[in-house]
């Protein structure tokens, strides 16, 4: 509205907008607050709300879909389990991998709050581990090795943690799962060529030892002749047999009873030369019945004295433990893993 000084007051001056609204030809707009609000110096500004997009996490596999895919898993390498377990069963080198797949779940259960705590970061790369673990199955059918066809479902189990965790998990599982490795044995042609050595080892462990106990010997290869009776060390003899028990259970002992990760590594290492040199004193003792009574060498004091042995390969291995606990102390108020 405009407003004109007039002498004696001051007048309105009808817009053309007033002048219609006055006429009834337009209605009067009502507003709930005024057109221009005055600017106040302790006015505060509303920011709008801001809009949070959901955020996307990525947990893993739901309950029902890691049961079908285990279930697949299962399918697939039912067959290859069930031999492994008549193996297990049947053939006595390779009776201690009935413990290797039970110490594994036993880590992992003890491991449990920490695993549930790392945040799962999965990646493709483990789709690419799956179809290696694959393709190790598909060669193992077709070569009819058991023993790719069974590394394989240890890949395809690594391949899987890696997708749908991440890599941050499988490191934190890689101890109980390269444990699982122990669980296969050996391929035939591999296994021939470790024990060979081993027969030529005892055999020539035993023929040294013999003579510095009145006893004439005369080894040629893996057989020895004793005065009363020809000895040769086969397979059953070689040693293997004691040699993985006795890295398995060395492996499992360091994990209960050392939190050091060297003295574990040591313990392992040691197992080796205790099992030879223990195998080797058996066959000493084999030599020294055949003197009293060549039967005794044989059948249930044979297989007596070979348990006895395994008993000794035992307190050795603790023996070294023993040694390097009171050379290196151990660190007082470290928990044990």
């Amino acid at each position: 509205m405009d407003h004109e000084t007039i002498p004696g007051g001051i007048h309105p001056r009808l817009t053309h907008s007033d002048a219609l609204v006055r006429s009834g030809l337009r209605p009067r707009e009502t507003f709930a607050y005024s057109r221009q609000q005055p600017a106040m110096a302790d006015s505060v500004q509303v920011a709008p709300p801001e809009v949070r997009k959901p955020s996307v996490s990525f947990s893993g596999p739901a309950w029902w879909q890691g049961a079908i895919l285990l279930l697949l898993l299962f399918c697939l390498y039912a067959s290859i389990l069930g031999r492994l377990c008549i193996q297990w069963k049947n053939d006595p080198n390779a009776s201690h991998g009935w413990f290797v797949p039970a110490f594994a779940l036993f880590v992992l259960w003890k491991n449990r709050n920490e695993l549930k705590s790392i945040e799962p970061a999965p990646s493709w790369n483990g789709l690419a581990v799956v179809a290696a673990g694959l393709s190790l199955l598909i060669l193992g059918d077709l070569g009819a090795e058991l023993f790719l066809s069974r590394v394989s479902l240890l890949v395809v189990l690594a391949g899987l943690i890696v997708l749908f965790h991440g890599w941050p998990l499988f490191r934190a599982v890689l101890f109980p799962w390269a444990f699982l490795f122990l669980m296969i044995p050996l391929p035939v042609i591999l296994f021939q060529k470790v024990t060979f050595p081993l027969q030529i080892l005892a055999s020539k462990l035993a023929s040294a030892a013999l003579p510095h106990l009145g006893v004439v010997v005369h080894r040629e290869g893996n057989a020895i002749q004793l005065p009363t009776m020809h000895l040769q060390v086969v397979n059953a003899c070689s040693g293997i047999r004691s040699l993985l028990s006795l890295v398995t259970l060395a492996i499992i002992y360091g994990y209960l009873l050392e939190d050091r990760r060297w003295v574990r590594v040591v313990l392992a290492i040691a197992a080796v030369p205790i099992a030879v040199a223990a195998n080797g004193s058996r066959i000493v003792g084999t030599g020294l019945l055949s003197l009293w009574d060549p039967d005794k060498a044989e059948g249930f004091y044979h297989t007596s004295e070979g348990l006895l042995i395994f008993v000794i390969s035992l307190i050795m291995l603790f023996a070294v433990h023993g040694l390097i606990n009171r050379i290196w102390k151990h660190p007082q108020g470290v928990r044990r893993a």
